[in-house]
């Protein structure tokens, strides 16, 4: 049993062209006009916005509770699953009745530990903010609403342990922060099963109060009308500020180094490099450094992204990021890579940060993106939400009344000369940390030779040792013996061969899909082989090889399958490939590499690499590299959970990584029955 070719077909259709995307030549900035907030405050501390746009016939709410961050401890997790229990209706309407409601008016009601949010028709704003309110003020906290949730978020913690940007997301703020920092804390299944819903209640008591709250009403509705609404519906929450406490800024790294997480399935590499900001938007530096960054990872034909995907087409794409921050927060600039370029791209980026250091941007380049940048920016002043982010913007971070007015004529101010100062400042060369995760067997080796130097942390940023690379193989070990050892261990030579056809079932998930994903998958040992996921009743895709022909199944749509995709998945097409891999010519032993922590020889045939258990002799995964429009990409398949049956073990569980992960669980295997010449029409 392996993995079904072409898959990525199904699951990620990318089709990026490398183009340098023409700018016309910019004309006149635009003047802008964004509306001015007429402003009340209850006596508990609410603070209220009213913008009367009478447009459209809409209206947005914005309530955001401006809490400083505040770390949780060994109860990480709390805040979160207050926001996933806020919004099951209330004290006083159902979560289905409320639903309903929301869904019948053809409004949007969301709420989190932070606040809440709603936009409906102006003619339903009264009903909309009093089921907003009702929500947020008297929450209907359950324990089994509890339950299910914590439940669901365990699973995804689970998933998010396989997932590379997802370690490198904890990864780099727990070394940017600490861990005893609020940015620099992580959920964990440990921390998260010392919640309780009471602490879902105390951590809602003392922090959703309305000292620090603030309430913006955008659209078609009248302020008397909305002052006497917001009295009657908020007037009533209880006065109270939450607590503060103070941490210790962090700080940069006393000289670049990489910081290197070693993922054995990592078939790209996460490459992030970054440095400490205390950027605030009140700053004079403040527009130079938003053009400066556009300028150099933030344009998407900024120096970093045309270099690395158009440039080398190593990416599909990369990026950098600033901005002011209340708090000291960081730069950055991150990109994800194929292994054998690693080492390559840590080198570029480097090599642009000291460009746009060190030389003076062209003034086709400045102009460009600061066109651009506008554009963007007037485009999104047409949105309620963005006039609610800019109008809290303004109260919480102490920003001039007209700091929108003039943005655009701030980012036109910038000159050449000024991104380069910035860029000296915020973007650092000689203070950066190079956060990797991927694999270490195959861009260990690139990197050391950088000679920047190398620090080792596990997944969870705790200082590890360099983890163990491949290792030569023992003199006499031949693809033979391996073979043959795997086939001793799944149940032996006479058994194996008595196998003449195997149907597996089984299913798996995938993010945002309505419902399990059904794995069918039917070899036959003369050559022939169908594999099929279905979803609903609904064929999603479909691939079969027989005597004649190979053709895939998507959408409706048949599409044959010819020259080597077909001669290679005709050698795979059969229970046990492994029965004649070794006479197959250029197969060999290359090395020993560590796979899920235990060592694995590897076997190479080609494009394809099999992974057999040192101690146990099991197969335990195989890679294959396939290229693309001249781009390599490695599919990883994972095999675990063998079982016996009728004498020969099986794998039960099959982990896929096409850009995706494929977690399929087999439910059911069949040896030598349950398949048919029909099934490979």
């Amino acid at each position: 049993m392996k993995k079904i070719l072409i898959l990525s077909s199904l699951f990620l259709t990318v089709i990026m062209q490398a183009q340098t995307i023409p700018q016309p030549k910019p004309g006149a900035s635009p003047k802008i006009k964004i509306g001015k907030p007429e402003t009340f405050e209850l006596k508990n501390g609410l603070k209220v916005m009213v913008v009367e746009n009478h447009k459209l016939p809409r209206v947005s709410f914005n309530l955001t509770i401006d809490n400083a961050p505040y770390a949780e401890g060994d109860k990480k997790g709390v805040a979160d699953m207050t926001s996933s229990l806020l919004g099951n209706g209330s004290t006083k309407i159902s979560k289905d009745a409320f639903n309903e409601e929301v869904d019948f008016l053809g409004a949007n009601v969301n709420f989190s530990a932070n606040g809440a949010s709603a936009s409906s028709l102006s003619k339903y704003a009264g009903r909309i903010m009093e089921l907003m309110a009702d929500g947020a003020l008297h929450p209907n906290f359950t324990q089994e609403e509890f339950d299910k949730d914590k439940a669901k978020y365990i699973e995804s913690l689970k998933n998010d342990e396989k997932s590379v940007p997802s370690i490198s997301d904890r990864v780099k703020e727990v070394l940017t922060y600490g861990k005893s920092h609020p940015a620099g804390e992580y959920v964990t299944e440990a921390t998260l099963n010392n919640v309780t819903l009471d602490d879902v209640k105390a951590n809602y008591n003392t922090y959703f109060t309305p000292g620090n709250a603030y309430l913006i009403v955008i659209g078609d509705v009248k302020l008397k009308e909305v002052k006497k609404m917001v009295e009657k519906l908020f007037g009533g929450w209880k006065a109270g500020i939450a607590p503060e406490v103070t941490y210790t800024d962090p700080k940069d790294v006393q000289y670049s180094q990489i910081n290197f997480v070693d993922m054995p399935n990592a078939v790209q590499s996460v490459v992030t490099t970054m440095n400490v900001s205390n950027l605030k938007m009140t700053d004079p530096d403040y527009f130079a450094a938003i053009v400066a960054n556009q300028i150099l990872g933030g344009d998407f034909n900024s120096y970093i992204n045309m270099n690395l995907r158009e440039a080398h087409g190593w990416t599909y794409g990369a990026r950098s990021s600033i901005s002011g921050d209340k708090r000291v927060a960081k730069f950055e600039a991150s990109t994800e890579v194929r292994n054998a370029v690693t080492d390559s791209t840590v080198v570029e980026i480097f090599k642009e940060i000291n460009k746009i250091r060190t030389e003076r941007v062209t003034d086709e380049m400045l102009s460009n993106v600061k066109a651009g940048y506008i554009g963007r920016f007037v485009m999104q002043i047409e949105k309620p939400q963005t006039i609610a982010t800019y109008a809290l913007r303004i109260k919480t971070q102490n920003l001039p009344e007209d700091f929108y007015e003039n943005y655009i004529k701030n980012i036109n101010a910038v000159t050449a000369e000024d991104v380069q100062r910035v860029a000296n400042k915020y973007f650092l060369a000689d203070h950066t940390r190079v956060v990797i995760v991927g694999k270490g067997t195959d861009v260990l080796p690139g990197l050391e030779k950088t000679k920047i130097p190398i620090f080792y942390f596990d997944k969870y940023g705790n200082p590890a040792e360099k983890p163990a690379l491949s290792k030569p193989v023992p003199a006499g070990i031949t693809a033979k013996i391996v073979l043959d050892n795997y086939i001793k261990a799944i149940g032996g030579e006479k058994a194996v061969k008595a196998v003449k056809t195997v149907a597996a079932t089984g299913t798996t998930k995938i993010p945002q899909a309505p419902a399990p994903i059904t794995f069918t998958q039917k070899k036959d040992a003369k050559g022939k082989m169908m594999a099929e996921l279905n979803m609903g009743g609904m064929s999603l895709f479909k691939q079969v090889v027989n005597d004649k022909e190979g053709y895939m199944m998507q959408q409706g749509q048949k599409m044959p399958i010819e020259g080597k995709d077909l001669a290679d998945m005709r050698t795979t097409a059969v229970p046990f490939e492994e029965l004649t891999l070794a006479a197959k010519p250029g197969v060999t032993v290359t090395s020993i590499e560590p796979i899920d922590g235990n060592d694995a020889y590897a076997v190479k045939d080609g494009d394809t690499t099999h992974y057999f258990d040192v101690k146990t002799g099991l197969k335990v995964a195989e890679f294959k590299t396939e290229e693309e429009d001249g781009k390599k990409n490695t599919a990883t398949t994972f095999l675990k959970d063998y079982r016996d049956v009728k004498g020969v073990k099986v794998p039960f569980n099959i982990v896929m990584n096409i850009g995706i992960e494929l977690d399929i669980k087999i439910d059911d295997v069949k040896i030598n029955e349950g398949v048919t010449d029909a099934d490979f029409q």
